[in-house]
């Protein structure tokens, strides 16, 4: 009977432990950490969420940027944390949907990580340099076609989405072309300008300055919609190519959180970033706020998880 006894105290502790801590959280400071550097989309993002919730004072959100090896590090912090809603990550489809079907990465975000929400969602945009004789995918396809190896397509580096999204390419359209690989969208970009390389795919909101001032040709749009702040560009899909490209952002908890923790940060994110204003000012920027459930978040994960492993699969992408 004594036995039986401290069986159930010692199983019913930890059910205890979490009860309280949902109970009172927030009860301190929130930390969330962005495994990339300021100033992109995912840390303007997720400093809004940080301002929002700490306006009516319900608790502090502090931001922390940990940018560096591919946002692994920063990303195994969170996923080696204590599972109480204190410490939560700005997880995106690199760390947690392309990184691990490309290196053997220390942390598993199936079982380590839970999503609490998807905040945003970025499309990329298929862009070429002016001399390429292609006003649509039709005739780029054709060119490639007539001149196989020829066109050459940048990417942010060996992985990333603009990688991807070269390699999908060549797989849809059954073409020859040649990756050159960057560190960053920013020298992709200055060389795709210069004509030094011919395409790229990039996030709508970079893209967009080379493609107003006519320095690129937007060719399509690499998401099921068109982009709000480029509506004349034809996506992908209705130009016969079923490419569906997008950079997501969202925030991520350890897993063992407890499930009123999780349901409290996700019912103030969609509050606080579910506003007019708040949604306004990313969409003027060709993103979209996604926001939803947990569930729905975990859903898409798993969704980009497979897609992006068979792609890389096919294509035999490596990272040296």
């Amino acid at each position: 009977m004594k036995m039986r006894l401290l069986t159930c105290l010692l199983l019913s502790a930890p059910l205890a432990t979490a009860s309280a801590i949902a109970q009172d959280f927030p009860s301190k400071p929130i930390k969330v950490i962005v495994p990339i550097a300021a100033g992109g989309v995912a840390d303007i993002v997720t400093r809004v969420f940080a301002a929002k919730i700490g306006e009516d004072g319900k608790t502090t959100v502090v931001v922390e940027n940990r940018g560096g090896a591919a946002g692994v590090p920063a990303t195994e912090a969170v996923a080696k944390s204590p599972a109480d809603g204190y410490t939560l990550l700005t997880g995106h489809h690199g760390v947690l949907s392309i990184l691990p079907h490309l290196q053997k990465v220390p942390y598993d975000p199936a079982k380590e990580l839970v999503p609490v929400i998807n905040m945003i969602m970025v499309p990329n945009i298929l862009t070429v340099h002016p001399s390429v004789p292609a006003k649509d995918v039709k005739e780029l396809i054709a060119y490639a076609k007539a001149n196989p190896g020829k066109l050459t397509y940048a990417s942010q580096g060996v992985g990333t989405t603009g990688h991807i999204g070269g390699e999908l390419f060549k797989l849809a359209a059954g073409v020859d072309i040649t990756h050159i690989p960057y560190k960053g969208a920013a020298p992709a970009q200055q060389d795709l300008v210069a004509g030094h390389v011919m395409m790229m795919f990039d996030v709508v909101p970079l893209a967009i300055a080379g493609i107003k001032d006519g320095r690129t040709r937007a060719l399509g749009i690499a998401a099921k919609e068109r982009a709000n702040v480029l509506p004349e560009v034809p996506t992908m899909i209705e130009q016969g190519l079923q490419i569906d490209l997008t950079a997501w952002f969202g925030l991520m908890a350890p897993a063992g959180t407890p499930k009123e923790v999780v349901a409290w940060l996700n019912r103030e994110a969609n509050r606080v970033l579910g506003t007019a204003e708040v949604r306004g000012r990313f969409t003027g920027q060709g993103a979209v706020l996604l926001l939803g459930t947990p569930e729905a978040f975990g859903a898409h994960i798993a969704s980009e998880t497979k897609k992006f492993g068979e792609v890389i699969q096919k294509a035999n992408i490596k990272i040296n």
